[in-house]
């Protein structure tokens, strides 16, 4: 299973902005999560979307990728808090006020999801499936599975 990770440092938007919109793509697949990001409304969307592209491009570089982007999908991804920048506002009676412009560092993982396995699975859970369908091969097929367990 392949796992890769973008991160993008000192983004102009508060962390927890950022992670309002995170927040949306976390355990979606790639292709969902791009186009959530794409029609969000929020301005860090765009800076997101950079960083998800930036992944999916690490993962398919890795090493033991298959090769197929729809089994990627956002396995993690969060905003921790960058430098603030001080700025000075003035305010009336030749005071001032400071006024903190926050960062945020944004990071986007992605892995790559187990492929389906078809026809595996013992006579039980055969069997099991079966019953749960309830048709008449059901019945068949937990006896004959009682009688090769006995």
């Amino acid at each position: 299973m392949v796992q890769a990770q973008a991160t993008a440092k000192y983004v102009r938007t508060s962390a927890q902005k950022a992670g309002l919109v995170l927040d949306l793509i976390r355990g979606r697949d790639v292709n969902t999560a791009m186009a959530t990001l794409t029609f969000s409304r929020k301005k860090v969307a765009k800076d997101i979307e950079k960083v998800l592209r930036s992944a999916v491009a690490n993962a398919r570089q890795a090493e033991g990728f298959g090769g197929d982007d729809d089994r990627l999908f956002v396995s993690s991804c969060y905003a921790d808090q960058g430098p603030g920048m001080k700025r000075v506002r003035p305010a009336p009676m030749g005071r001032a006020f400071q006024v903190v412009k926050r960062t945020a560092h944004l990071t986007v993982a992605v892995a790559e999801r187990a492929a389906k396995q078809v026809g595996a699975g013992s006579a039980a859970t055969r069997a099991r499936a079966a019953r749960v369908a309830g048709t008449k091969k059901a019945a068949d097929a937990q006896s004959a599975a009682a009688a090769k367990a006995e």
